[in-house]
């Protein structure tokens, strides 16, 4: 009774408009998916017309299942190799895409650590010492290592790159390691010529700070103190933040969604 049922269906002929039309396809897009390797290859009329099956249109369902969790290029790729008997390619694929978003899913959770940390952490940039005059100003060759900082000569605040160094705890040469990646960019004294770090370079830098002890790369951090520039510090990041969460439950649930059409696809493909 079964495989009767399953001869029958095997034996259902379907044409191109007919598996588009159920997911507002074009009939090209049909073609162009066969052509791809994403839909195994059609027979042809005498009259050389594709006829596809329900096996084609199986193929189509997990495709389009597969994109959203692991994109066009990636979702492409796995239904070459199911197609082409190789499985185990198929199977790597998908495990690269969930370490990414298992990766992905740290990296955010390391961010929200950090944010945390520096709620706690909050205070006004560290400064020290009197305003001093153009004249009592030191020469513009460094920066001091120790005792009070001044703060900058034209009156605007921030701090000098010892005492923003001391208040996280580390050196100097650090905070310049991280000014030439990009991660903060403090402007100069105009008395002194040195580096001041004003509100949003000492957030940039407390922030990298945080990351770096979690283990993240400078050019891991990069993209993520742009972010926050890019949000208007960190208060409005809260809610990129919980966008971001919501896409990585969102891509979560759609490799669900994929990995069952493609199982059930790879079942009438590959019996067992």
């Amino acid at each position: 009774m079964s495989q009767n049922l399953q001869r029958r269906r095997s034996d259902t002929r379907l044409r191109p408009v007919d598996l588009a039309r159920g997911h507002g396809l074009s009939t090209q897009a049909v073609r162009n998916y066969e052509e791809a390797g994403i839909l195994p290859a059609a027979a042809r009329t005498p009259h050389g017309y594709r006829t596809y099956t329900p096996l084609h249109a199986a193929a189509l369902r997990a495709f389009l299942a597969l994109v959203p969790a692991h994109g066009h290029r990636t979702a492409t790729a796995i239904m070459c190799a199911v197609n082409q008997g190789e499985s185990d390619e198929a199977f790597r694929l998908i495990d690269e895409s969930h370490a990414q978003l298992l990766d992905d899913r740290r990296t955010l959770q390391a961010v929200e650590r950090a944010l945390r940390d520096l709620d706690l952490a909050a205070g006004p940039a560290p400064s020290a010492g009197p305003v001093p005059s153009a004249a009592s100003a030191p020469a513009p060759a460094s920066a001091p290592s120790a005792g009070p900082v001044p703060v900058p000569g034209d009156g605007s605040g921030g701090a000098f790159i010892g005492s923003l160094a001391q208040a996280l705890g580390i050196r100097p040469a650090t905070l310049r390691k991280w000014e030439r990646a990009g991660l903060v960019r403090p402007r100069r004294d105009p008395l002194t010529g040195y580096r001041v770090y004003g509100e949003a370079d000492v957030r940039d830098a407390r922030l990298t700070h945080q990351l770096r002890r979690g283990g993240y790369l400078l050019e891991q951090i990069a993209p993520l103190i742009a972010q926050v520039r890019e949000a208007g510090g960190l208060e409005p990041l809260e809610a990129a933040l919980c966008d971001w969460r919501a896409r990585l439950s969102a891509r979560g649930r759609a490799m669900l969604a994929g990995a069952a059409e493609l199982e059930t696809y790879h079942r009438q493909l590959v019996p067992s």
